[in-house]
């Protein structure tokens, strides 16, 4: 860059000025008429002030906000330190930018440690930094992010409100400086594209304080006249961040949203961003490139038309040549064979359909057959006959087992019955009367009856009944003998 090198020559020629211009004579009273009129040259007076400053502002801390930071080939750091109104260049040297722990950037507030010095090309006051310290984002940056933030979440930025921009516009509206390079920049390009668009320039200063109002007003102007302009280009080239400071306006990012002419954003070069650019319908790096894109369309179909008709002239010229090349090789012969080679070919490609179509009757035929098979089988499984037959044949074998059940559970209690009924006779008194005993009741009153087990409970007279194997006898008693030797007489 011109500017480092200027200054480093400045370093090397501090030893004085001789070849410049005379040296200051001793200055006197001002109103002395015989006094001599000291005369400097630019380059001795320049040198002059530029030893004055770097002797009294050697070392100083200033604050500041970065902008238009631009680092050069070299390694070296050029940008500009803003403070509200002022402004002070800035370089620093590629042996003090290496030691930074931080990438300056346009927005950033630092803090620079440096020396005043002028740069003599151009006379220009200039701080030569030594090191710097990150402040944070400068006012601009801020107010940038803070204005991004709220339009976002207002939805101003969403997709789906913006607008495709038409296919085929009949004139552009472009809202731009009308002496500047970018209208040149525009106009060449839609001449080169699409000669027969039209171009409707709005006049409007597009840097400082009025940019925004300039800029609001002309879209305002073409949403007021819809049938003159069918899209909107709002143009500027590049510069830096106080530069384009303007296309960053709450009011212009809102006239912009409230267009219904789509609008195109062309400020700046690619690496810059305004609040313009994400509120429009469609964002081009640069103007150029937006006037690439609103005639891309046309531009397109121009070039497809072209290739298109280069293509087909082509292929007619191919055909008509392989043609003529035919039609001279033809001969009566040639004609028959290939007339009987194409009634073959179609012979065959009969053949092969009435194949196709012999197959597809077998296949139509066999499949309803297979489906009538499965339905029979299952209708046969499904039949009345064969399940009461099943039925029936379950019947007969369950009445079977059931009467085996029955006759082995009968047989098996008889043979309980039997063998209780001979315990029980085993265990019975008639058994024992079958030997020749009986058993005596003592007949009383009534139908009651009372065995008799000793003499001693008899009396003469009593009515007493004699139980035996076969029988009973009625007797009377006549006399009871408690001595088991003496024989008792009865009467009947």
């Amino acid at each position: 860059m011109p500017v480092a090198t200027a200054a480093e020559d400045v370093i090397r020629d501090e030893v004085g000025e001789t070849a410049a211009g005379p040296a200051p004579r001793k200055d006197v009273g001002r109103n002395d008429p015989m006094t001599e009129r000291r005369i400097w040259s630019v380059r001795a007076l320049v040198i002059n002030v530029r030893q004055q400053i770097e002797t009294t502002y050697s070392d100083l801390w200033v604050e500041g906000e970065i902008s238009n930071c631009r680092p050069g080939p070299s390694g070296h750091i050029y940008f500009t330190l803003k403070d509200g109104e002022a402004q002070l260049p800035v370089v620093l040297f590629r042996r003090q930018a290496v030691l930074l722990r931080f990438r300056p950037a346009d927005g950033l507030a630092v803090l620079v440690r440096g020396r005043i010095s002028v740069y003599e090309s151009r006379g220009q006051l200039q701080l030569i930094a030594e090191t710097m310290e990150p402040r944070g984002a400068g006012a601009l940056q801020i107010a940038f992010e803070q204005l991004k933030a709220r339009l976002l979440s207002e939805g101003l930025f969403d997709a789906a409100r913006k607008r495709q921009l038409p296919s085929f516009p009949k004139c552009i509206g472009i809202v731009t400086s009308p002496t500047g390079a970018v209208i040149r920049d525009i106009v060449n390009v839609v001449r080169r594209r699409h000669a027969r668009l039209n171009l409707l320039v709005y006049p409007a200063t597009m840097q400082g304080v009025s940019s925004p109002g300039f800029v609001a007003a002309g879209v305002r102007w073409f949403n007021a006249n819809p049938s003159l302009a069918d899209v909107i280009v709002i143009a500027r080239g590049g510069g830096s961040m106080e530069d384009l400071a303007g296309f960053n306006d709450e009011a212009l990012a809102r006239t912009i949203a409230d267009s219904a002419i789509p609008v195109v954003s062309a400020i700046g070069h690619e690496t810059d961003f305004t609040i313009a650019d994400f509120v429009a319908d469609l964002r081009a790096p640069t103007p150029s490139a937006a006037a690439e894109l609103v005639t891309a369309a046309q531009h397109r179909i121009e070039e497809r038309v072209n290739a298109l008709d280069a293509r087909v002239q082509r292929a007619g010229r191919f055909h008509l040549m392989h043609a003529r090349q035919r039609y001279a090789r033809l001969s009566a012969e040639a004609v028959l064979n290939r007339l009987r080679d194409a009634v073959n070919r179609r012979d065959q490609r009969l053949d092969e359909l009435r194949l196709r179509l012999d197959a597809a009757v077998q296949r139509s035929v066999r499949v309803p057959g297979q489906r009538l098979n499965l339905a029979r089988e299952r209708l046969r499984r499904q039949d009345p006959t064969v399940r009461i037959a099943a039925t029936h044949h379950r019947l007969q074998a369950s009445t079977q087992r059931l009467e085996r059940a029955a006759d082995e559970s009968v047989a098996s209690r008889r043979t309980r019955l039997e063998k209780t009924l001979a315990r029980l006779n085993a265990l019975s008194p008639l058994a024992v009367l079958s030997r020749g005993y009986a058993l005596v009741y003592l007949q009383e009153g009534g139908a009651g009856s009372t065995l008799l087990r000793s003499s001693a409970d008899a009396v003469a007279g009593q009515t007493i009944l004699a139980r035996l194997a076969q029988g009973t006898i009625e007797a009377e008693i006549t006399h009871a003998h408690l001595d088991d030797v003496k024989t008792m007489e009865t009467s009947k």
